[in-house]
């Protein structure tokens, strides 16, 4: 078995669950349209862009995935809606960026150089937080010892509630307290986990998106600063992006790619959306790979992504 399955990370079912309103938002209108349909034509595919564009899939993503049926109906002739529905499976999983080999979702995952640096990103509200305390207790229960830096100064709440989380998962947190500079927390912290041989630093940031001069700034000099002592640091970059506010997070998104390489998404809160389509957006756009997904508050509903089991859990009941 392995360490996914340990931690209880891989449950389809658990992902078709939390992907429940998403999919009743899809499959209702898809239903609409698809009553009565024998064969596909250029009405059910229009109808099929209307259906995207209004579950957060967005204006580009839709357009690539129209595009790319009536390329396949016209060269294989697919002309059911079960046949449809299968190449439609099939255009989604293309659209979902892989992650890359060489930054493992695997949390036993053996990595070149100790610590792991890995900055999160995001604005206030998001469930950033909660997040780093899920990633700090699922790395600590796979063997690994984790550090967090407490270098979100700007939020008074911020620093004590990762020292919460510290607490909970048993790992190590540095901080100077509301106020301090942000990357010389990330500096200590930095310091601290080679010093101290630790296999995973998290490391926070403030979530603030008034204004992008100040916050490209910060996060810049945070990077540069951090690669003082570890050159190649950090390793990842993870946006943190709140499935519930649909296209707000892609504009998000977007925003903090402007501002540092962002190597990986951990989208939050898609058990209590229908604008779970958002990940198509995001990830097709921006041609960023999600790593992450939350389906609910505990420890274990954090999810490593599965695209397979994410376009399942939309359409897999289209063709039960």
């Amino acid at each position: 078995m392995g360490i996914l399955q340990k931690l209880g990370l891989t449950s389809k079912k658990d992902i078709e669950q939390g992907l429940e309103k998403t999919r009743e938002g899809i499959l209702g209108k898809l239903g609409k349209i698809i009553t009565g349909k024998d064969v596909v034509d250029d009405a059910l595919l229009d109808d099929l862009e209307e259906v995207f564009i209004s579950s957060d899939v967005g204006v580009p993503t839709t357009l690539k995935i129209i595009q790319a049926l009536q390329e396949n109906v016209r060269k294989n002739k697919f002309t059911s809606v079960e046949e449809l529905t299968w190449i439609l499976k099939e255009i989604l999983l293309e659209r979902l960026k892989v992650q890359e080999e060489t930054r493992p979702a695997n949390f036993d995952a053996t990595f070149s150089q100790k610590p792991h640096v890995i900055l999160i990103v995001g604005v206030n509200g998001v469930g950033k937080t909660t997040t780093i305390g899920k990633l700090a207790s699922l790395y600590g229960k796979a063997g690994k010892t984790v550090m967090l830096g407490a270098a979100d100064t700007f939020r008074a709440a911020a620093v004590s509630q990762l020292s919460i989380w510290g607490e909970r998962s048993g790992a190590t947190v540095i901080e100077q307290g509301q106020g301090a500079d942000p990357a010389s927390v990330a500096f200590s912290a930095v310091q601290s986990a080679v010093a101290k041989g630790v296999d995973v630093l998290l490391i926070d940031t403030a979530g603030r998106l008034h204004n992008k001069v100040t916050l490209m700034n910060e996060l810049a000099k945070i990077k540069r600063v951090i690669s003082k002592v570890i050159e190649d640091a950090p390793h990842e970059v993870l946006l943190v992006l709140d499935a519930s506010t649909g296209q707000n997070a892609l504009q998000q998104a977007k925003a903090f790619s402007e501002a540092v390489e962002i190597t990986g998404l951990a989208v939050t809160k898609l058990d209590g959306t229908a604008k779970g389509g958002i990940i198509l957006a995001i990830s097709n756009e921006l041609n960023i790979p999600v790593k992450y997904i939350g389906l609910g508050e505990k420890t274990e509903d954090l999810h490593v992504f599965d695209r397979q089991a994410y376009v399942e859990g939309l359409f897999g009941k289209l063709t039960d």
